[in-house]
C-alpha cells in the first residue's frame, strides 16, 4: 500500500534541496575565455575543441566584456562572407551580457534565462568571470530538471516562419 505521507515528505524535502542550491553548485569552473581582439577563428576553434557554444570576452583582468555564440558567428561572420581570420571576437560579441553571481539560486537562475530567453549565463563576482552555467547544467542535474524544462520551453518559443 502506497503511504503518500511519505510522498509528500519525499516531495517536500527534495524541494528543500533545489531551493538551497545555487550556480556555484553546479556551475563549471575551468571556463575558456578570449580576449576582443581573438580572431573570430580561434574563437570557432576554441568552440570546437571544448564543445561549447560560447565562449565569454574578457579584458586583460578578467572583466567580461561580452560574448560570442555560435550563432553571433553565423550571423554576424558567415551571412555576411566576411573573413574569420581578420575579423576580431568584439566584431561578432554580443555586449549587453547576462549574468549571474554565484549565489544565485538555480530557480531564479531558471527564471533569468526564460525571461531574456538566454540559454548560457556567465558567473561573475566583483564582474570578473568565475564560472558558466548553461541549459544543460540546470537539466543534467536531478534536482534542477523541471526549472530547466520551463525555461528551455520559454526560451525556445518559436518564430513564425518566413518564405525566402
Amino acid at each position: 500500500m502506497i503511504k503518500w505521507e511519505n510522498i509528500i515528505k519525499n516531495i517536500n524535502q527534495a524541494k528543500e534541496r533545489m531551493i538551497d542550491l545555487q550556480l556555484r553548485d553546479i556551475m563549471t569552473n575551468q571556463v575558456v575565455y578570449v580576449s576582443p581582439e581573438t580572431p573570430v577563428e580561434q574563437v570557432a576553434q576554441l568552440m570546437q575543441k571544448h564543445n561549447v557554444g560560447s565562449i565569454p570576452v574578457c579584458d586583460q583582468n578578467g572583466n567580461i566584456r561580452g560574448i560570442v555564440t555560435d550563432r553571433d558567428i553565423v550571423v554576424r561572420n558567415v551571412a555576411y562572407g566576411t573573413d574569420a581570420k581578420t575579423l576580431k571576437a568584439s566584431d561578432v560579441m554580443t555586449s549587453q551580457v547576462t549574468m549571474a553571481e554565484p549565489s544565485m539560486s538555480i530557480s531564479e537562475a531558471s527564471r533569468m534565462m526564460a525571461e531574456r530567453q538566454v540559454r548560457r549565463l556567465p558567473v561573475v563576482e566583483n564582474n570578473r568571470l568565475v564560472g558558466m552555467v548553461a541549459l544543460g547544467d540546470l537539466a543534467v542535474n536531478g534536482r534542477t530538471d523541471m526549472e530547466a524544462a520551463e525555461a528551455l520551453s520559454d526560451i525556445s518559443t518559436p518564430s513564425k516562419a518566413q518564405k525566402l
